[in-house]
């Protein structure tokens, strides 16, 4: 059985999407083989570069803010976040803010 683990703090990070991150559950922090989760807090005009997870699905909470995710073969789909929205699972992405928000992330 493997044992739960506590991350405390969030260290930072830049990660190849081209955002900071504060880090939280992922293969390196605790472990994990098919969760990873991190909070994001993305500026306004913010936008990720587009990216695919071939061993997982992404999932995002948006806790503040606007943006929009963009998915698709050639991110043609389109969905607004606003505050309390969940989106996901998708394996392509990229996200843009429209007004800073701090969104938690989960892949």
């Amino acid at each position: 059985m493997n044992d739960c683990r506590l991350i405390r703090g969030g260290e930072p990070f830049y990660d190849k999407q081209g955002l900071d991150y504060f880090t939280g559950v992922s293969a390196e922090s605790a472990g994990a083989t098919g969760i990873c989760m991190h909070l994001l807090e993305m500026p306004p005009g913010a936008v990720a570069r587009a990216h695919y997870h071939e061993a997982h699905e992404t999932a995002i909470y948006a806790l503040g803010g606007t943006s929009e995710m963009r998915y698709g073969e050639s991110l043609e789909h389109v969905l607004g976040v606003e505050p309390g929205d969940f989106g996901g699972p998708r394996r392509s992405r990229s996200y843009r803010s429209e007004r800073a928000g701090e969104r938690r992330a989960a892949r």
